[in-house]
C-alpha cells in the first residue's frame, strides 16, 4: 500500500502518526490497571469482605453501615470500570496501530512481487479493502 492507499483509508492511524506519550489520565489509567489486576488486590478485597461481613453482629446501627458500605464499593466499582475501559480502548488501539502498519508493509512487499506473480495483485487490493474495515463496520 503506497502513500496515497494510506490517504484513502480515514481514520486509519499509524504507528508514526503516534503523539509524544500518554497524557497524565492515561498513566494514572495504566497504573491503576497494573494494581487492580495483581492477585495481592483481589485478596485485599476478599479480605474486605471477611471483615466486613461478621460487622453486622458487632454494629447497631447496621442501616448505616449498609449505606456507607455500598456507596463506598459502588464509587470504587464506578471509577475502576472508567480508568480500565480507558486502558483497554488505549491497548485495542495500540493493537490496530501494529496491525495497520504489517498490513502496510506487506501490502508495498505485494506490490513489488505482483509483476512476477499476477495473483498478488488481487491479494494486495483485498488486503487494502481490509485495512481500516473496524472504522466502516463499527456504529
Amino acid at each position: 500500500m503506497s502513500a496515497p492507499d494510506r490517504e484513502s483509508a480515514p481514520g486509519r492511524t499509524m504507528p508514526s502518526d503516534v503523539g509524544d506519550g500518554p497524557s497524565l489520565f492515561d498513566r494514572f489509567a495504566s497504573s491503576a490497571d497494573r494494581i487492580t489486576s495483581k492477585a495481592t488486590f483481589f485478596v485485599l478485597c476478599v479480605l474486605l469482605v471477611l471483615v466486613w461481613a461478621p460487622s453486622f453482629l458487632v454494629l447497631p446501627n447496621m442501616d448505616t453501615w449498609q449505606l456507607v458500605i455500598n456507596t463506598a464499593t459502588t464509587i470504587i466499582t464506578f471509577l475502576l470500570v472508567a480508568l480500565l475501559q480507558n486502558t483497554r480502548s488505549r491497548s485495542d488501539e495500540a493493537v490496530q496501530q501494529k496491525l495497520n502498519a504489517i498490513a502496510d508493509a506487506l501490502g508495498d512487499l505485494m506490490g513489488e512481487l505482483s509483476d512476477e506473480h499476477p495473483d498478488l495483485e488481487r491479494h494486495r487490493t483485498e488486503l487494502g479493502e481490509a485495512v481500516g474495515v473496524e472504522f466502516r463496520e463499527s456504529a
